[in-house]
């Protein structure tokens, strides 16, 4: 029975692992398999409708690593099941991460077959590395992905609010999320936690079970705004137009005490009520009041309300992005590429492995990205290179890489870097150029070869 089922927390990072990667350890370590291997995670092809990806997680990626340790409580666990020698554990006790990372820094966009991050160490530390680097790069990349979308479809015309916690997939993920959403440039997040853990800044309106507590809707309006004078008010629980009447009433009744900084809309036409609601606070003199929509909205919905010149000057998102509804999973891989200081790859179909360790180099023109090309780590060519050492013998090398507010002004230049049709919410035609070196394509022919020779 489980002790202490509520949380990940670091005592149990080693145990969030999948079985057969602590099998394969055994094997390695019965077997005398000591020598460094390289592991590569990356995606092997984009989603729909996504032109590429906004890498996240690596902060969360590397604490996992150094915190990495099997406790008595880990190990007695591991002693009650049937599968594992009494010396092996004893191994496991000592367990420590001593590896080096190469990754590209949090906020930078990056496309298929290119390596977020490689991990080079003793192949039982890099094995047993995969399951939580894979799940901490994932949510956070698939997460930043939608929400640079989101961002993008505002255009800096619209501010966006994170409303999405209550959604998401377990606590986790609802704390993470809007750690990877502010990377991507989301301006503020409802969730609590995330500003006290990162510093996010949070923002918050109000539910329509405080107006539907009230007998009379201005009553609700009059003790929230006394309460929180700066306040925006939810003005569809019953009738929208009617609603931005009450708040009309609310002013005069307070007359200079009154302070409400905005109205939300969260149901309807939403273009069409911030016209409505426009028209009714201007003829009112409550030019400073604002407008600010929710429910159930996505890029392609804020992109279409702004192209309509709809007056609203703030977004809060919510499911569709707190789960990227329409693109939730990324074809993403963590695959063995070197050991023993040979190349290793793989042939399947669809699945190919780029074999050694990696670099990728950013080719740009007049400060815009034109292409990248994927090379052996030893190659030099033009452009930027984007791997860089995150971790050296299992301790963190460049806090910058990982650091929130450098992520966040990292993502915002690197995406106005891309071509415009790459930057846009639609389908890029032609996509990003991603070339493979002709010196990583000859080790590539040549793995091939050895490997099935």
């Amino acid at each position: 029975m489980s002790q202490h089922a509520h949380w990940v927390g670091d005592a149990d990072i080693a145990l969030f692992t999948d079985l057969y990667e602590l099998r394969m350890l055994q094997a390695y370590w019965s077997t005398g398999m000591r020598e460094t291997a390289v592991f590569s995670l990356f995606s092997r092809k984009l989603p729909e409708r996504r032109n590429y990806l906004l890498a996240c997680g690596l902060d969360d990626a590397l604490h996992c690593l150094e915190r990495m340790r099997f406790s008595p409580g880990a190990l007695a666990y591991l002693h009650s099941l049937p599968d594992f020698e009494d010396a092996f554990l004893e191994w496991l006790s000592e367990f420590r991460f001593t590896g080096d990372v190469h990754a590209v820094p949090e906020g930078t966009p990056v496309f298929p077959e290119e390596p977020i991050l490689e991990v080079v160490a003793p192949i039982a530390e890099a094995q047993l590395a995969e399951t939580v680097l894979m799940n901490q790069i994932h949510l956070q990349t698939v997460l930043a992905s939608k929400a640079v979308r989101v961002v993008e479809a505002a255009r800096g015309r619209a501010a966006i609010v994170d409303f999405g916690m209550r959604r998401m997939h377990g606590a986790d993920a609802g704390l993470k999320s809007a750690r990877a959403f502010y990377i991507a440039g989301v301006d503020s997040t409802s969730n609590v936690l995330a500003g006290r853990v990162y510093g996010i800044p949070i923002s918050g309106t109000m539910a329509h079970s405080f107006i539907q507590a009230f007998d009379h809707e201005i009553d609700a309006f009059r003790a929230f705004a006394r309460l929180y004078p700066e306040t925006v008010l939810l003005v569809d629980t019953y009738e929208t137009v009617e609603g931005v009447r009450r708040v009309v009433d609310l002013a005069r009744e307070l007359g200079a005490d009154f302070r409400v900084r905005g109205v939300r809309l969260d149901s309807g036409d939403l273009a069409e009520l911030a016209f409505r609601a426009r028209e009714i606070l201007d003829a009112a003199g409550l030019y400073e009041v604002e407008i600010f929509a929710s429910g159930g909205l996505d890029e392609d919905e804020i992109a279409a309300i702004l192209a309509r010149g709809a007056p609203i000057t703030g977004f809060g998102v919510g499911s569709a992005m707190a789960v990227s509804s329409d693109a939730p999973v990324l074809d993403i891989a963590y695959k063995l590429t070197a050991y023993a200081g040979v190349p290793r790859t793989k042939l399947s179909p669809g699945k190919r492995i780029l074999p050694g360790r990696k670099q990728v180099f950013r080719i740009e023109e007049d400060g815009r990205a034109v292409r990248d090309v994927i090379a052996r780590h030893d190659e030099r060519h033009p452009g930027r290179p984007l791997l860089a050492p995150a971790m050296i013998d299992g301790r963190r090398r460049d806090a910058g890489m990982t650091d929130l507010a450098a992520a966040r002004a990292r993502a915002r230049d690197e995406v106005a870097r891309l071509p415009d049709r790459i930057r846009d919410i639609r389908i890029a035609d032609p996509p990003y150029p991603v070339e493979i070196s002709p010196g990583l394509n000859a080790l590539l022919r040549e793995t091939a070869r050895r490997s099935t020779g």
